[in-house]
């Protein structure tokens, strides 16, 4: 089994229940649907299916909702695209026409008062425009880079914009998500982490306390608040695309380790996207520098990686997913765990359950154990061992769906649905005979049990046992 866990984007090339079940066979730990490109109608029959192939194959799996945010784009233009050239003058309105090679629309309310020199990108930075001059209801701006821009494309516009992060739109999603018991929630276009301190409140008065903040770092303002983002979400999402049209690109290495690190002594998810396994939209095979790629978010200890084109509309969706899982099961064999211990031992903040699960994680390194059972209620005793990235697998097991879904996305971690566990001795022979199950363990292989007894009574882990098969 794979520690380093696997989203999935669903789009128009994997919609399908016989597509959904390919990708839950093939480890999928989660599902993403970008809300961008999806109404309601299509997330409520693509989770129906989800949920359908689940009951079919005995599985749980996580479904991930991706908000619009505070995005800016363009209009229509004639024919679905307009080309602009490089060195060519074209007029930026802010009301709704339809756009050519000499004109276009952006949909941000306040666009006349963009200030001169401006700079406007389009459709992930390969449309440069720089603002020259305004007229009543427009901006002239020169074709600083040119290329060709497709109906709705994505707008960067270089200048303070006076947008609220959650807009009616994504009040009415997250509204929907609620609904619809949706596991996590990815912020798109976070600043800040007031961004998520407000999407924070929504869901506490909608009393949904089950769902996981997921921020995506996308701008470059998060950057600079990044321990705060952090420390207010479940986990981070780095977007590389989006933050490349912001910041230079050959920055995003080093703010991809910084991310994963952060989130690593913060005991946060860490999932690294975009543009992961681009080639393979349209090529059975991956560049080397793809897998390489892959192979690096792995070895810095990323709690989950990201398909998004590439199974949302690409032409070999399981070939692609198929090609990530072998990348990473072959990376998990390099992974320097002694590195990764050391770095929760340095930050850990030395409550009991902490200390228990540092006691697990370095007992089972010693003991060269293959799986350390941990029973849980809320996922807590899971997550803390998963921190320590040990080389067993954490097989956690819980009476509580809500529960396992939750676990999906962190390293190490595989969840499984149990039955209430009444008594010490039961919760013993149920994590020996699931152990078995989950794991091809042989006569005198070690497992180690942990958990908090009496179950629902007890806040913290309280027990270790060492069993031999």
């Amino acid at each position: 089994m794979n520690k380093t866990n696997i989203i999935v984007t669903i789009g128009p090339a994997s919609n399908t229940k016989e597509m959904i079940k390919q990708f839950i066979v093939n480890g999928t730990s989660v599902f993403r649907i970008n809300l961008n490109y999806a109404n309601h109608d299509f997330c409520e029959d693509v989770i129906n299916k989800i949920r359908d192939v689940d009951a079919e194959l005995g599985t749980i799996t996580s479904i991930m909702f991706d908000t619009v945010g505070p995005d800016v784009k363009t209009g229509r233009f004639s024919g679905g695209k307009a080309k602009f050239i490089e060195g060519f003058k074209i007029r930026v309105y802010n009301s709704d026409l339809v756009g050519d090679e000499t004109k276009l629309y952006i949909d941000y309310f306040d666009l006349v008062n963009v200030r001169c020199n401006t700079i406007i990108k389009i459709n992930n930075g390969r449309v440069v425009l720089c603002v020259l001059d305004k007229g009543p209801d427009y901006l002239l701006c020169e074709v600083v880079q040119g290329g060709e821009v497709i109906d709705y494309s994505s707008v960067f516009i270089d200048d303070d914009l006076k947008l609220p992060f959650l807009s009616s739109r994504d009040r009415a999603d997250i509204l929907f998500a609620d609904k619809m018991n949706v596991d996590f929630l990815a912020l798109s276009l976070v600043s800040s982490s007031e961004d998520v301190l407000d999407v924070n409140d929504l869901l506490i008065e909608l009393g949904n306390d089950h769902i996981g903040i997921i921020s995506k770092i996308e701008r470059e303002k998060a950057i600079s608040d990044i321990d705060n983002i952090i420390k207010v979400s479940d986990g981070v999402m780095l977007t590389r695309g989006d933050l490349g049209v912001e910041i230079p690109i050959e920055r995003i290495p080093g703010i991809q380790k910084m991310v994963i690190n952060k989130c690593h002594y913060a005991g946060k998810i860490s999932i690294v996207a975009t543009e992961v396994l681009s080639s393979m939209e349209y090529s059975l095979v991956p560049t080397r520098a793809e897998v390489s790629d892959v192979a690096n978010a792995v070895l810095d200890g990323s709690d989950a990686i990201m398909l998004s084109l590439e199974t949302m509309k690409g032409r070999h969706p399981v070939q692609a997913l198929e090609v990530m899982k072998k990348v990473i099961m072959a990376t998990e064999d390099n992974i320097d765990y002694n590195d990764l211990f050391d770095r929760a031992i340095r930050s850990d903040d030395g409550d009991t359950t902490g200390s228990l699960a540092y006691s697990v994680a370095l007992l089972s390194n010693k003991l060269k154990c293959k799986v350390i059972v941990a029973p849980t209620i809320t996922g807590f005793t899971a997550k803390k061992i998963s921190r320590f990235r040990s080389n067993a697998l954490v097989l956690a097991m819980s009476p509580d769906v809500n529960t396992v879904k939750s676990l999906k996305l962190y390293f190490g971690v595989y969840p499984i649905y149990i039955k209430e566990l009444k008594t010490l001795d039961d919760t013993i022979d149920k994590s020996r005979e699931m152990a078995c199950k989950y794991l091809d363990l042989q006569d005198g292989d070690k497992i180690i049990i942990t958990g908090g007894y009496p179950f629902r009574k007890t806040k913290h882990t309280n027990f270790i046992k060492v069993e031999e098969i």
